[in-house]
C-alpha cells in the first residue's frame, strides 16, 4: 500500500490514510469529531463508512485497507468519493464468521472486541477482517443498532454471534434406553457344565415342524451370579456397566430382619379338664 516499510496497522482496522491538504480543508469546515468518513464507489453503487488514521498520503491519493477495497469493489487506482459524515454511536451488532474455524477460539468476545479498538465505525453488509493468532478471519456485519452505520469508539455495544455461513450441526446419536443397557449378570456367567435334567430337543409324533417355544428358553438353566467370580473371557479395552443388581438376601438374613411376624411373641398353654356324665 504505502511506499517503503509495510504498516500492518493499516490493513488490521477500519482506518484510511490520506492527504495533508484534506485536513486543511476539513480544519476549516469545523466538523465534528471523532473524523468519520463516508466512501462512495459510484460505478458499482458501493459504500462504506470509515475513520482516519494518518494525513501523510501523497497529494490526489487515499490508502484504504484490502478488505475495504473488496467491500467497494475497487481495484489500484480507481476513483473514490470520500466524505465526512457523523453518525450515531453504536448500541448493538450483530457478526456472523465467513468461516467456522473461528469456532475454535476460546473467548471470541474478547478477541472480537480487542480487534474492534483499531475500527471507529460499522457498516451493514461489510465483511470485516480480524487478525488473531497470525490467522485472518472474516466477519459479515448482519446488523448494526441505532442504524446500518454506527460509530463505535467509546460506546458499550452488545454483541452477538451467528452461526458461521460453513458451519453444519453435529448429527446426535440417538441413547439407547434403561432397558437396553440393562443385563442379567446371569448372562454374563459360563453355562453349566455337569447333569442337567431334561436338557435337549424334542421332535414331534405327527412329523410335523416343532414350534419355537418361549418356555424352552425360560427352563434354560442359568448359574446364579456370585460377586467376586473373574470373567475369564474378558478382552482388554471393553467396559461393562452392571446395573440393577439386586443383592442376594440369605434366608437367615430374612429371619433376623426387624418386621411383623404372625403370631409372633410368646403365648400360655390353656388345660382343661373332661368330666364324665
Amino acid at each position: 500500500m504505502l511506499p517503503g516499510t509495510e504498516r500492518e496497522d493499516v490493513e488490521r482496522g477500519g482506518k484510511i490514510i490520506m492527504p495533508p491538504s484534506a485536513l486543511d480543508t476539513l480544519t476549516r469546515l469545523n466538523i465534528n469529531y471523532p473524523m468519520l468518513f463516508k466512501l462512495s464507489n459510484k460505478k458499482k453503487n458501493r459504500i462504506t463508512h470509515c475513520g482516519v488514521l494518518e494525513f501523510i498520503a501523497d497529494e490526489d491519493k487515499v490508502y484504504i485497507p484490502y478488505w475495504m477495497m473488496k467491500n467497494l469493489l475497487l481495484d489500484e487506482g480507481d476513483m473514490v468519493q470520500v466524505e465526512s459524515v457523523s453518525l450515531a454511536v453504536a448500541t448493538f451488532s450483530k457478526f456472523q464468521p465467513q468461516n467456522s474455524e473461528f469456532l475454535d477460539i476460546t473467548n471470541p468476545k474478547a478477541v472480537l472486541e480487542n480487534c474492534l479498538r483499531n475500527f471507529a465505525c460499522l457498516t451493514t453488509g461489510d465483511v470485516i477482517a480480524i487478525k488473531y493468532n497470525q490467522k485472518i478471519y472474516e466477519m459479515c456485519v448482519l446488523e448494526t443498532k441505532p442504524g446500518n452505520a454506527v460509530s463505535i469508539i467509546e460506546c458499550d455495544m452488545n454483541v452477538e454471534f451467528a452461526a458461521p455461513v460453513d458451519y453444519k450441526e453435529p448429527k446426535h446419536q440417538k441413547k439407547e434406553t434403561s432397558e437396553e443397557m440393562m443385563v442379567d449378570p446371569a448372562d454374563l456367567m459360563p453355562e453349566s457344565t455337569g447333569f442337567i435334567a431334561f436338557k435337549g430337543s424334542g421332535n414331534r409324533l405327527d412329523g410335523k415342524k416343532k414350534k419355537d417355544n418361549v418356555d424352552d428358553q425360560l427352563n434354560h438353566v442359568k448359574v446364579a451370579y456370585q460377586r467376586g467370580i473373574p470373567d475369564y473371557d474378558y478382552t482388554i479395552g471393553t467396559l461393562q456397566f452392571i446395573r440393577n443388581i439386586r443383592p442376594l438376601i440369605n434366608d437367615k438374613e430374612n429371619e433376623n430382619q426387624d418386621g411383623f411376624k404372625a403370631f409372633a411373641g410368646s403365648g400360655s398353654v390353656l388345660k382343661t379338664k373332661t368330666k364324665k356324665k
